[in-house]
């Protein structure tokens, strides 16, 4: 068995800097992490060892610390406002692209566009952007798009938005509102994009596809649907020790990505696990009898990727 990783895959830089910035914090106890920080739970098992205070994504209740941290995903600037009211000391990791998406929401409102936000309408990412917008639309399938009164839209996407997803919902916003100006702004997200565009890449290479990421990671639960999508057996894990071996009896060539929310030292676990698999199913498999009366044929140094 082969194992082929994904050419990009796993943390994003956005994430990654919001952890450069926690390794630095001094007194963990001080800061509390406004909601979660990554859809993965060995990091957020790791602050909790460091003696982090994390609160709920939903959790409106202003912290006891002095401190408070905004994810990557962002906020809204009326929660930024509430916290600041309560006197607390803002540590922002919002993403940069997080941040143009809000700039671009702003811009379009400010046009006087009502603004249509595609995306999940319960991720963290996607509630900071609205909260900030008079009456916006949250659509997450082209099949709840409908007619809107409005001579103006505007549309962005949450940043982990799948780029086909997103292009078949504008064209069914564009169908079902032909009365009105509708102006796109494309705000997903580059390391999105390079994932997806990898594991395009990966699939016509495998016939399997394992995934690892957390279950809440809205671009992970993104490349596990392409991956079945595109009729290639996929398993979607957390961590190597998800991984069964009875699932690969039979498979040649196995892909490997990852989400961007997952740690290097995860994908590498996993990795070493398929890496064990291989082994063994090699190890395992019978040697190939010569014609009669022959010697047996020396077995081929066995390969693991």
């Amino acid at each position: 068995m082969q194992i082929v990783r994904a050419d990009e895959m796993g943390m994003c830089f956005g994430v990654r800097d919001a952890l450069a910035v926690l390794d630095r914090i001094e007194a963990p106890a001080s800061v509390t992490i406004h909601g979660e920080l990554v859809h993965n739970g060995d990091v957020l098992a790791a602050l909790d060892r460091r003696g982090f205070h994390q609160t709920p994504e939903r959790a409106r209740t202003v912290p006891a610390t002095p401190a408070v941290l905004i994810t990557a995903h962002g906020i809204s600037d009326r929660e930024r406002r509430r916290l600041r009211a309560a006197d607390k000391q803002l540590i922002d990791t919002t993403c940069p692209l997080v941040r143009r998406a809000h700039e671009a929401a702003q811009a379009l409102q400010a046009e006087g566009r009502r603004v249509v936000v595609i995306g999940r309408r319960d991720h963290v990412e996607v509630r900071g952007l609205v909260e900030d917008l008079r009456d916006p639309i949250v659509v997450g399938e082209a099949g709840e798009v409908t007619s809107w009164p409005e001579a103006r839209l505007g549309v962005i996407s949450q940043t982990t938005t799948q780029v086909g997803r997103a292009e078949a919902i504008v064209a069914a916003i564009r169908a079902a509102n032909p009365h009105a100006d509708v102006r796109v702004v494309d705000t997903i997200c580059s390391p999105t994009k390079a994932r997806v565009a990898a594991v395009d890449a990966l699939l016509a290479r495998v016939d399997a596809l394992v995934v690892v990421g957390g279950r809440d990671s809205n671009n992970t639960n993104q490349l596990v649907a392409r991956g079945r999508a595109a009729g290639v057996a996929t398993v979607h894990v957390g961590a190597a020790a998800e991984l069964d071996a009875g699932w690969f009896v039979g498979r040649r060539v196995v892909g490997l990505t990852a989400g961007t929310s997952t740690p290097d030292a995860t994908i590498d676990a996993v990795h070493a696990r398929l890496r064990a698999i291989a082994a063994t199913a090699a190890a395992a498999r019978p040697a190939v009898a010569g014609p009669p009366g022959a010697a047996p044929a020396p077995r081929a140094p066995q390969r693991t990727p």
